[in-house]
């Protein structure tokens, strides 16, 4: 098992999740459209790919498309024609169906089922507009249905596209989304037959999305399929055999200890930890990993300047997931009071109730909305009338970013009415 940090992994670097892929696959076979969420780095769009390979195995055709730099429907759509391509059965229909449209433009039929899927992506796309993306989704989901093997269909990172459509359009952004997603509803409903299934994944929550623009009926008919943490024996069991791989001595505790400074068994920060110390002077030179190692190790780098790149993502999804000004104003204060204090109690909500009073309407009901993203989205858990951050490798960084910057925000309730107090 190899040490990887940055992408999605499979075969035999691919650890654990034997009951969660058993489980999704029965979903999928039994024609159940998913919604895989989860916190980010849980590994969603390696499990979505090793379930691909297992239903590959049993004829099955799996199709992903990954639209987080999609800026348009009509981008979506051509990612997903992309997707198709390659599959003869499907390619001659397809483009047989769109010969006509295209021929117009780019030349003869045959010659369009000979270029590459990344060609034909791009010719398909020139030929979409807003007024035709529409049908052209709708032929593709029908040609699968058609295909002569069932169909699994994953769309990968949907909410960043579907935010970025809200950003780009301030104006009609939430017509668009709404659009969208009533169309892709539409096209699976209207197949008559269990194939294709369609499984959605990203690394910001669907979920809070429609939620904040008042469409949870857009996805109602996706089964919620939720992908938690490792638990600490299967985190320590992967350190292990991380450690084994490279023939490195790992003293007992050090994996606890590990788990420890993590605070929750997310794969990737695992991936990470165990870079950092692998590459470690110490550790290079004695092919041994000691407690003292993990304790220097983040200190220094997981919490340093090295390890805040593998976070700042957390920072930069946060305003894709709650929108930018006053909202993501009161997420930082909220994240920044239970890292600095330990949690979010009802009282600092009290205060931060009134702190912003003044500025929105219906301040509690936003700060309800907002707690309810930042506890998708992994940053924090309940911890009885209180909500504390998961992971104790975000709640550092987060105090270090906040350091004394934070007024604790039951202090608030003596400053006057008004006086939101914000200084990080």
């Amino acid at each position: 098992m190899k040490s990887s940090t940055g992408r999605w992994v499979s075969g035999d670097n691919f650890f654990d999740r034997t009951d969660e892929l058993e489980h999704l696959e029965q979903l999928v076979r039994d024609g159940n459209h998913v919604l895989l969420t989860g916190q980010r780095r849980m590994g969603k769009t390696s499990v979505a790919r090793m379930l691909g390979e297992r239903l590959r195995k049993q004829r099955w055709t799996c199709l992903f498309t990954d639209v987080e730099a999609a800026n348009s429907e009509e981008d979506v759509i051509a990612r997903v024609a992309e997707a198709v391509y390659p599959y003869q059965p499907i390619r001659k229909r397809l483009v047989e169906s769109s010969g006509r449209w295209l021929g117009q433009m780019f030349g003869k039929v045959e010659e369009i089922g000979a270029l590459g899927a990344p060609e034909f992506r791009v010719k398909f796309r020139a030929g979409l507009t807003q007024g035709t993306w529409q049908s052209r989704g709708d032929d593709l989901i029908a040609l699968c249905a058609r295909h002569d093997r069932s169909v699994l269909l994953v769309i990968d990172e949907l909410p960043i596209f579907l935010t970025r459509l809200l950003h780009q359009d301030k104006d009609g952004g939430a017509h668009r989304v709404d659009v969208f997603l009533s169309w892709l509803r539409g096209a699976f409903q209207k197949v008559v037959g269990p194939s294709p299934v369609l499984l959605v994944s990203g690394s910001i929550g669907l979920v809070p999305l429609v939620q904040r623009l008042r469409l949870p009926d857009r996805i109602n008919y996706l089964h919620d399929f939720r992908l938690g943490p490792w638990n600490r024996a299967d985190s320590e069991k992967c350190l292990r055999r991380l450690a084994d791989h490279y023939r490195l001595d790992l003293e007992p505790g050090v994996a606890g200890a590990v788990y420890d400074q993590l605070g929750i068994g997310v794969p990737q920060h695992i991936q990470c930890f165990f870079a950092r110390l692998r590459h470690s002077p110490n550790v290079r030179r004695n092919s041994r990993i000691g407690t003292e190692d993990v304790e220097r190790i983040y200190k220094t780098e997981m919490l340093g300047p090295v390890g805040q790149k593998d976070l700042l993502h957390y920072d930069t999804r946060l305003q894709d997931a709650v929108g930018d000004g006053l909202d993501h104003e009161i997420a930082c204060r909220i994240l920044g009071e239970a890292a600095t204090q330990g949690n979010f109690s009802p009282a600092a909500r009290i205060a931060l109730k009134r702190a912003y009073a003044g500025s929105l309407e219906q301040p509690n009901k936003r700060i309800t909305t907002i707690i309810d993203i930042l506890v998708h989205d992994g940053y924090l858990e309940p911890d009885g009338d209180a909500y504390c951050f998961c992971s104790q490798w975000l709640k550092d960084w987060w105090s270090k970013r906040s350091g004394n910057h934070t007024v604790p925000l039951e202090d608030l309730l003596v400053q006057a009415p008004g006086d939101r107090g914000i200084g990080f």
